[in-house]
């Protein structure tokens, strides 16, 4: 009979599982959950990491290469004359004037402060052109900019007129050249003449 309770308790020892405890099998549970789920998410990086740059990669792309070694500045050529394409004094003040003439940042006169403005406008206009060039007090220069001297002095007359001034629009720059023209054609001719008299 000993031999058969032996026999016997071999056998019940063979088929039973490992798990002994309700924690055993809260854990094998979701093992049997989490565990397919890594090891889809592991194929499917796998299967794309050949579309991946390896880091620091792209620095050595031909754009980024192109980009680092570029001269820091470029000459642009425009042409003064061109008035079609010259802003108008709104644009170059919402573009270039109005981070401090709107706020007054700096001692700047505020846009439209009639009495800010007025002292400045009684030196006329060229006075101010000159400021608005050369720079003056907190204002650097502003001809270096993106706009040319005549796109300046639209926005001077542009600003000075919000503030009670009445300047006429500058002339363009071919205007003030034919002008200069016309003037020394006659006193070429006359010095032309003056031999011959």
């Amino acid at each position: 009979m000993s031999d058969m309770s032996d026999e016997h308790f071999h056998d019940t020892e063979e088929h039973q599982s490992g798990i002994r405890t309700w924690k055993q099998l809260v854990a094998v549970v979701v093992a049997a959950f989490v565990v397919p789920v890594l090891v889809i998410i592991m194929l499917t990086q796998f299967v794309n990491l050949e579309n991946k740059e390896a880091p620091g990669s792209a620095a050595f792309s031909a754009s980024a290469v192109a980009a680092r070694i570029a001269p820091i500045g470029a000459v642009r050529i425009s042409d003064p004359t061109d008035i079609a394409a010259a802003k108008n004094g709104q644009q170059v003040f919402e573009n270039q004037c109005t981070t401090c003439h709107t706020s007054g940042a700096l001692g700047a006169p505020k846009f439209g402060d009639t009495a800010a403005w007025a002292p400045r406008i009684a030196k006329g206009y060229d006075a101010l052109l000159v400021s608005a060039l050369k720079g003056k007090g907190n204002m650097p220069a502003q001809s270096g900019g993106d706009f040319s001297d005549f796109e300046i002095g639209r926005a001077v007359v542009y600003m000075a007129n919000k503030g009670g001034a009445s300047f006429a629009e500058p002339k363009p720059p071919v205007a003030a050249s034919a002008a200069a023209g016309a003037g020394s054609s006659p006193a070429t001719t006359e010095t032309a003449s003056s031999p011959a008299k």
